[in-house]
């Protein structure tokens, strides 16, 4: 059984909910997906019992212990950056350091990290508003407009938006591109804007997104994968090599997983037939549905729907 990785989000006064959103969010949905607790995580401060969101939102997180350690800390400051960047918080970053594999600054995080001189030497990015800034202030980093950033034993993205992309990069270095093809499907992440040219040049990781949003997005009635290479300008051919080359898998074999996972949501959540939850998941036969399914998870869709609610019975 996979080790659950272990991630604290250390927050500070006017954090921003749509940063945190995206950055729990896609662990959350990956535990969901993978049918497995692949990540937990906590809510900690420097010593703040409340903090308020900049939209007013309160959390009670806890305070930071020496205790406290694991596989990731993700630093979450937002306004007030400067501020914040005080020597009391530099020596708490600085002692977190030797408890935790890897350092995250989010949004304005990575000016933290720097000012506690823990990115000297590394590559980072920070919001953009104040990426200039950081570069002149702490020279010895090497700030870039990348969205995000590893190197290393730390990582920073630009802004909370961006906070998505990292962790779905992180969610598929930890357990591969089908996961978190998944996980951006499942937030219909990577969709091209319809206003734009598909024929545009762009990177092959967010056309194979985009062809997995539109997946998430078809699956009663099963889009054509040449009408999906289409739709975000490659050829059957071009999609199915972007999909081998970048995601060790075939667009095929996406599809199906995004569809049986609707099918298993439905069987778990719902009161349908088996024949009606394998229309909704695009098999217009239930026995093929079934023999899928089987497949997939190593159990009927009858029995993963029992076995859901004799769990929730034993709650």
């Amino acid at each position: 059984m996979q080790r659950t990785k272990s991630i604290h989000m250390l927050l500070f006064d006017g954090f921003s909910n749509l940063c945190l959103a995206n950055a729990v969010e896609p662990l959350r949905a990956a535990n969901t997906l993978a049918r497995a607790p692949l990540y937990a995580w906590s809510f900690l401060s420097l010593g703040a019992e409340v903090l308020a969101s900049s939209s007013g939102l309160p959390v009670t997180p806890q305070p930071m212990r020496p205790d406290h350690r694991g596989d990731a800390l993700f630093v979450m400051p937002s306004y007030g950056y400067d501020a914040l960047a005080t020597a009391k918080t530099a020596q708490a970053l600085r002692a977190a350091s030797h408890r935790f594999d890897l350092l995250v600054g989010l949004d304005t995080g990575a000016y933290l990290l720097s000012h506690a001189g823990l990115l000297d030497g590394h590559r980072a990015t920070c919001h953009w508003d104040i990426l200039d800034e950081a570069a002149e202030a702490f020279p010895q980093v090497q700030f870039t407009q990348d969205r995000h950033v590893i190197d290393g034993a730390r990582a920073s993205c630009g802004g909370a938006t961006t906070t998505l992309d990292l962790m779905l990069t992180l969610i598929e270095r930890d357990h591969g591109a089908a996961l978190a093809l998944e996980v951006a499907a499942l937030f219909m992440y990577g969709e091209r804007d319809p206003l734009t040219d598909p024929r545009r040049l762009v990177p092959k990781h967010r056309q194979i997104r985009a062809a997995a949003a539109l997946m998430r997005r078809n699956v009663e009635i099963p889009l054509p994968l040449g009408k999906i290479a289409r739709e975000i300008g490659l050829s059957l051919r071009g999609l199915e090599t972007a999909f081998r080359t970048h995601a060790g898998l075939t667009p095929a074999r996406l599809y199906r997983a995004i569809r049986l996972a609707e099918a298993r949501r439905r069987m778990e959540q719902t009161r349908e037939s088996v024949a009606e939850v394998a229309l909704r998941a695009g098999y217009r036969d239930a026995t093929a549905m079934t023999r899928a399914f089987k497949a997939e998870f190593g159990m009927t869709p009858s029995a993963a729907r029992a076995a859901k609610m004799s769990e929730g019975g034993q709650q």
